[in-house]
């Protein structure tokens, strides 16, 4: 699978944070960076919740 970010729309709220900590991280500069775009089938669920609970629809999942 592939997770992807609009930064344009992302609004850094960290939701995905909670949900994905092995995925996403807000650093200290205030902006979400991705730190596995290509994460394991093991995390699946856990990125799919992430980008449900975005509150601007600024994730993408794909395969």
């Amino acid at each position: 699978m592939k997770v992807s970010v609009n930064f344009d729309v992302c609004a850094s709220t960290g939701a995905c944070t909670q949900v994905a900590p092995e995925v996403f991280e807000v650093r200290k500069d205030g902006y979400l960076y991705i730190l596995q775009e290509n994460p394991g089938e093991e995390l699946r669920d856990k990125v799919m919740l992430a980008a449900d609970l975005c509150p601007t629809a600024a994730i993408t999942v794909e395969g």
